[in-house]
């Protein structure tokens, strides 16, 4: 029995693994969507999850935010964004970037992919400074574009067209591959062979990356980085009992500077490596999970 638990401790599924399960399940739980390859059009469409999740999947039952707000942007010249930015400052402001670390299945697809057994990139300068990138995204992408579109009356979600894996992965492809909608092949042109090649590139770099496009690219956890700071959810320091031995960011599988920055994703594991038990993930000043380990074990 000894054994099986610790083998259950090292290769089973963690808490925050179940989670980011769940949410992907009920993310997409509209399972006649998948039965006969359409997308739900119902009531709860208006609504948005936190995570990125491509509202063309045939199994979403909501939208995601970051294409709402896109087309709220680009819908801009005859309504303003608010129900979109109302949603986005809820979200950020309780869960920051919990969302990216708990509740996004795009995260959970490019972590599961990452266990693939090669050798792998490490952080350092190089991934420091493209942690930018995803800020490039967002500006160019998600405003700008959607925003000179929406003065031509032109709408165009720039980043669902052109870059988002999300919605080639979730929603391209099972609508592709179901039989009913067989005349949708004869539709595909240069612009579906670019976001297929982009997509493989970027889920082929999370083989050696951790998280690449999370980290490089993608704009709504740029979006809920600058919540960081201020988020009710999320690992938080004891300045205290801090004795900034360094082993939080040593462990850190992303750019961090300091634990609860923009770059972390609140994953945790930096909570079981701090030898002075000064990490907890907290809601608020609730202590949701500490340290019982004092560093003996990693999550």
């Amino acid at each position: 029995m000894d054994r099986l638990k610790a083998w259950w401790g090292a290769h089973g599924l963690s808490r925050r693994r179940l989670i980011q399960l769940y949410a992907a399940v009920l993310y997409n739980a509209h399972v006649r969507g998948f039965l006969e390859g359409k997308i739900y059009t119902g009531p709860a469409k208006g609504l948005c999850v936190p995570g990125l999740n491509c509202y063309s999947c045939p199994g979403a039952v909501a939208a995601c935010p970051l294409g709402a707000l896109q087309n709220a942007i680009a819908a801009s010249a005859n309504r303003p964004a608010f129900y979109v930015a109302g949603v986005l400052l809820i979200f950020g402001l309780t869960l920051g970037r919990a969302v990216c670390g708990y509740l996004c299945p795009i995260g959970l697809i490019q972590e599961l992919i990452h266990k693939l057994p090669t050798r792998k990139v490490k952080k350092g300068l190089v991934t420091r400074a493209l942690s930018w990138g995803k800020y490039a995204v967002l500006g160019i992408f998600v405003f700008l574009i959607p925003a000179y579109h929406a003065l031509k009356q032109t709408p165009l979600p720039a980043f669902c067209k052109y870059i988002c894996p999300a919605g080639t992965l979730e929603g391209a492809l099972p609508l592709l591959l179901h039989p009913a909608n067989g005349e949708l092949t004869g539709a595909l042109g240069l612009l579906f062979s670019w976001k297929a090649l982009l997509a493989l590139a970027i889920f082929a770099a999370c083989v050696f990356i951790y998280r690449a496009f999370c980290r490089f690219l993608c704009p709504l956890g740029a979006i809920y980085s600058l919540f960081a700071r201020i988020a009710l959810l999320g690992v938080k320091v004891d300045a205290g009992a801090c004795t900034h031995c360094g082993a939080c960011v040593e462990i850190c599988p992303v750019d961090i500077r300091r634990v609860g920055d923009r770059e972390c994703v609140q994953c945790g594991k930096c909570i079981a490596a701090c030898p002075e038990k000064a990490i907890s993930f907290k809601a608020g000043k609730l202590t949701l999970r500490g340290n019982e380990t004092g560093g003996r074990a990693a999550p």
